[in-house]
């Protein structure tokens, strides 16, 4: 059985992306556009910069960058 997501602001998760290589490209309003450094065939993903996200949007965050909630906690 795999770990419950936690809960997790926008700018928590902004912060651990970036430790898998993630960079921020840009901002518009309360988004941010992150994409991979150095792997282009990974996808771009928007994060919003809101204090808790829902768990539908975090899980299609770490569906889309393949990151298991397992490394998301141990990056946290």
């Amino acid at each position: 059985m795999s770990p419950k997501l936690p809960v997790v602001s926008g700018q928590e998760l902004i912060r651990a992306l970036e430790k898998f290589g993630y960079v921020a490209v840009r901002q518009k309003g309360s988004h941010v556009r992150l994409r991979h450094s150095t792997d282009p065939q990974r996808l771009p993903v928007t994060v919003p910069l809101h204090s808790e996200l829902a768990l539908g949007t975090l899980r299609r965050i770490l569906r889309d960058v393949r990151i298991t909630i397992e490394e998301l906690i141990s990056a946290l």
